[in-house]
This record gives structure tokens, sequence and C-alpha cells, in this order.
């Protein structure tokens, strides 16, 4: 016999239909939700990192790293090409003014110094020849000039006596006129011999003068390659530790190659790598500070290098007051560089929001803490390692999230939620 079976009213089928149907309608719901109006998004608020906005005292400052060099240090190049001979000291060796480091060894140079000597050695000969021969000459000319002294005096007597006894009709014209001749011609040969001997004397002097020059210029040849010759020993242009020494026997080392460098230990200074971000605001007599051995110790900037490398250029810090006890040539000191003096500025404290927003918004506590609103047209200036500067957008009391944003994305209110 038949019997009638009663139609389930709640099959499996329906009810996943059923569910489904529901949750497309939530979640469009939700869409709508979170579409219309401000965007929210529920924030744990043990997460996240609320900060104060206040004033207080201000200081722009940036943190840098500098490297500990030396106050002063000297280059040594090659002044002259060689091969290396001789190590006197090894790297890291404190020297003396003048101690000898190296030695190098050049052919060519001592071949040319053997030569510039010979030079000089027969040009001092040939001077000492032409001085002898002009003292000669001098002598020669000298005793002519004698000669001819003698010959004018008695030329000179014999007129005079002619010339009275002419007078007193002792004896003719004739004989006076010849011996009024003779004289004449001594007194123009004397004259002529002044000449000759004056001309002589001129001549030995410039002659002797150019001997000397050619001489003298010979001599300091000589000496410049003597010089070069010595500079083959290497020494230590003053007192320090020698670094960076990069020879070794046997090697042959180029003219003007670098050799090392000695490092001055009287004092450290310290080469700082800026962004050249700042470069406009860097100058001398800026100051900063870093930290030693639990001690706060200060810089001064001295120097300044504008080439910019890499995006970043360089300055030397110089210690103010104590020097810290221990420090050592190539440590890195971690400094807090002071762009601007101190003065009271609104504040807000640093945080990872910046990376996001760039200064321009942030999302402020409202009064009853349980939400935060996404405020815009704020503006921050200037910057230390502990805070930002603000110019504009918020009020001393306002509280404002200051950790990253990260996943915050377009939200324009936050919901802050305590687990």
């Amino acid at each position: 016999m038949d019997r009638l079976i009663e139609k389930k009213k709640w099959t499996s089928k329906k009810i996943l239909t059923i569910g489904s149907i529901t949750g497309i309608v939530l979640l469009v719901g939700a869409s709508v939700y979170y579409t219309s109006g401000n965007s929210k998004l529920n924030v744990d608020s043990e997460r996240i990192t609320i900060s104060e906005v206040k004033k207080g005292p201000f200081q722009e400052s940036i943190p840098v790293n500098g490297v500990v060099l030396p106050i002063t240090t000297i280059y040594l190049d090659a002044a002259e090409g060689g091969r290396v001979e001789e190590k006197y000291v090894e790297d890291g060796a404190v020297m003396k003014k003048g101690q000898p480091i190296l030695r190098l060894s050049n052919t060519d140079l001592a071949l040319s110094l053997v030569n510039q000597e010979t030079q000089v050695y027969n040009l001092l000969t040939q001077m000492q020849i032409a001085q002898n021969a002009a003292q000669q000459n001098t002598v020669t000319k000298l005793n002519q000039m004698t000669d001819v002294d003698n010959s004018l005096k008695e030329a000179e007597r014999v007129y005079k006596l002619n010339k009275h006894l002419y007078e007193q009709k002792a004896i003719g014209a004739q004989e006076f006129r010849q011996s009024e001749n003779a004289y004449n011609y001594q007194l123009q040969k004397k004259k002529l011999s002044e000449e000759i001997l004056k001309q002589d004397s001129i001549s030995t002097r410039q002659g002797v003068t150019q001997a000397k020059q050619l001489y003298n210029g010979s001599q300091n040849a000589l000496d410049l390659t003597r010089k070069k010759v010595g500079d083959l020993v290497v020494r230590a242009p003053v007192d320090g530790q020698l670094t960076s020494l990069d020879v070794e026997i046997g090697q042959n080392k180029n003219k003007g190659e670098r050799l090392g460098q000695i490092d001055v230990l009287s004092g450290y200074k310290v080469r700082v790598d800026v962004d050249e971000h700042y470069i406009s605001r860097i100058f001398t007599g800026l100051r900063g500070t870093f930290t030693f051995a639990n001690k706060s110790y200060t810089l001064q900037i001295k120097k300044i290098f504008t080439q910019v490398t890499n995006g970043r250029f360089q300055v030397d810090m110089e210690f103010v007051g104590e020097v810290p006890q221990g420090i050592r040539r190539g440590q890195t000191l971690q400094i807090l560089l002071a762009l601007s003096d101190e003065r009271q500025a609104l504040l807000v404290p640093r945080g990872g929001f910046y990376q996001q927003t760039g200064g321009s918004w942030i999302f402020k506590v409202s009064d009853d803490g349980k939400t935060a609103y996404r405020v815009n047209n704020i503006q921050l200036g200037s910057q230390n390692t502990d805070y930002y500067e603000v110019l504009q957008g918020l009020n001393p009391g306002d509280k404002v999230i200051t950790s990253s944003y990260e996943n915050y994305g377009t939200m324009q209110e936050l919901v802050l939620k305590k687990n």
C-alpha cells in the first residue's frame, strides 16, 4: 500500500542557497557602509604610538657619521723613480724628521750625476786657463804701458830742451820740429795704450763674469742632480707615524707615485660625510656633539669640501676643548650636527608616519580617545633626531598617531580598540 511522504521544508540545498544570499547581502552592506562617507578601519590601540604635540626647546640637527683622522697627514711620493733597494722601517713605525724610510736606485740619475760632475770639472779647468791667459795678457799690456810711459818721458825731455835751445837760437827749427813731433807721437801713443788697457780690462772682466756665470749654472745643475740622487733615499719630512707604506724590495716605483704617508700625532680631526641636501646650510663654525665612553664631546667644522660624490660631500671637524682619551685613527663616530641655534617651537615626536605622509597630513586622536581622524594640510618644518617642528595644522595638547601608517591605505578614520 502506497503512503504519502511529507516533503521536507529545509533541505541542505535550500539552506546553502539562503546562506549564500545572506553572505552576499552582508558583503554588499559592508561595502556600502565603508564606501559611503569616511572609510574606517579598526586598529588595536596597543599596537600604535600616540604622542602629544607640545611646545619646547628645539634645535635643528642631523645625524652624521665621521671617521677619526690625524690632524695633519703628509703624503710620501717618489720624487724620483727607481728600484726599491732597501727598506729601513716597516709600516706603522713612529718616525723622526729626516729619518730614512727606504732607498731607491736609478742608474740614469747616477750616470747623469757623473756627466754633470765631469762637465763642471771641465768648465772649472777652462775658466782657470782663461783667467791665467787674461792675467798674462794684462801683464803684457802693463809692460807695454811702462815702455810707452818711459818713451813719452824721454820725448818730453828732449822736446822741452830743444824748445829752450830753439828759443835761444842754439838749434835750428828742423831739429826742434823733430823733437816736437816725437813728443806728440809718444803722447798719442800713451793715450792709445791707455784706451787699449782699459778695453782689455773691461773685456777681461766680462770674460771672467761670463765664465763664472757658466760655471755657477753648471754647479747649480750639479747640485740639483745631487739632490735628485739624494732624494732616492726617502726620509720622513716631519715627526709622525708612518702609515700606508706600499713598497717591496725589488719593486719599481715611478716618479710621483704614492709610497705612503706620515700622520702627525699632535692631534686628531674628524672627516664627516654630509648629504648634499644640506650643502647650502653647512658653513665653518657649526658645531656637533658625540658620545664616547659615556661622555659628551664637541666638534666644530673647520673646512668644507664642496665636491659632491654619490650624493654626499665632506667636512673636516676639529675638537673643541677636551679630546677623548683612547680615541684612535680610523674610528667611526656618530655625530649630531646642529644646523641652527636653540629656540622655542611647537613639536611633534618623530615616527614612522612621516614615511607615508611626508609631513603633509596626520591622524589626530579624538577627545574621547576612541577614534582618530585624518587631518590634512599640516606642515612640518625642520627636524632633529627626536622631533619635527610643526609650522601649521596642529595645536599644543593635540594627540596624534606617530607610528607607521603602512597598513592604513586611504583610510579617513581609525577606530581605536583594545583587545
